[in-house]
């Protein structure tokens, strides 16, 4: 039973929080535009200040892993090259094949997974060192992905590889990241009024985030393209865990490591694959079906995890 608190205390509260953002969204407290800015400003602010303030008041040396950032930057690798292939030899429609390959191995893992793991530990974990080895990888491979895939091409959009290559400069999440780092290199300590303005927007980051993304969620698009969907979420929630969640035991991961690598493979399929199918030229259908039913099932397939890991004395 202590197991079972102790699982649905890390996944309700989040979910519920998303559930206040959608209710919020019905009854017409927010509209379009301040849902997208609400979005904006986490990703730009709350989001990088937060993984800011987590690292640089670590010892950076001292929590970075090796084994666990390849592993990370491998299985994400791993993923996305089998999803290709096996894809190919079913999915006949060109244009969905781009969009089913992207909605498989692209986590939410920058907004939520830090929402998740901060929920469970206080901080951001090894969430940081998550995100440096498959975020940049996410969003090269979308490109490379999507504009083989293209519904009326097949050849390299050179120009979205490159605004890809420079978002990727210019991630603010990543931004947040190294700075981070080299202010607990250096040992940066701020005046203490400063510190706490700076935490107190920190501590906005989850919150927001999760009423952002539930303020986000359009239930309606999910029945359409529905074989493709189910096949796409059953990967991203159920194989992908089942697979490289115990690889990770096998390993020796445990604790805050593991939690990141069931954020990496666990986690819903993050809103902005919707963004990116749609401007390289496909109708995005099936990627939002995907990106809704996967948020709608992680709550159930996350508690299952964490109830095994937290049984097995893994977490």
């Amino acid at each position: 039973m202590d197991q079972l608190i102790f699982s649905l205390n890390a996944t309700v509260p989040l979910f519920l929080m998303m559930l206040l953002g959608f209710i919020l969204r019905q009854i017409g407290m927010f509209d379009d535009n301040f849902v997208k800015k609400l979005n904006t400003f986490n990703f730009k602010v709350t989001l990088p200040v937060l993984l800011f303030t987590d690292i640089s008041s670590s010892n950076f040396l001292s929590v970075w892993d090796t084994k666990y950032v390849l592993f990370c930057f491998f299985v994400t690798l791993f993923c996305i090259l089998c999803l290709w292939f096996v894809g190919s030899l079913f999915i006949d429609k060109k244009g969905d094949l781009g969009e089913f390959v992207q909605g498989s191995y692209r986590s939410a893992a920058a907004t939520l997974g830090i929402a998740f793991t901060t929920n469970i530990y206080g901080d951001s974990g090894m969430g940081p060192l998550m995100i440096i080895a498959s975020v940049p990888l996410y969003n090269i491979a979308a490109v490379l992905i999507l504009s083989f895939s293209g519904p009326s091409g097949g050849s390299l959009d050179k120009k979205a590889l490159k605004g890809s290559l420079l978002g990727v400069l210019k991630n603010p999440i990543l931004i947040g990241i190294f700075t981070g780092i080299a202010a607990s290199l250096i040992n940066l300590r701020f005046p203490p009024m400063l510190d706490k303005a700076v935490n107190n927007v920190a501590v906005l980051s989850s919150p927001l985030t999760l009423i952002g993304l539930g303020a986000s969620f359009e239930g309606a698009k999910a029945v359409k393209k529905i074989a493709p969907t189910l096949a796409s979420s059953f990967i991203k929630l159920v194989l992908w865990p089942g697979i490289f969640v115990p690889l990770a035991l096998l390993l020796g991961f445990r604790n805050e490591s593991l939690i990141g690598i069931v954020t990496l493979v666990g986690l819903p399929t993050t809103a902005s694959s919707f963004v990116m199918a749609k401007s390289m030229g496909h109708d995005g259908v099936l990627t939002s079906s995907i990106v809704v039913v996967t948020t709608f099932l992680c709550p159930f397939t996350l508690t299952v995890i964490l109830y095994i890991l937290k049984t097995m004395g893994a977490i």
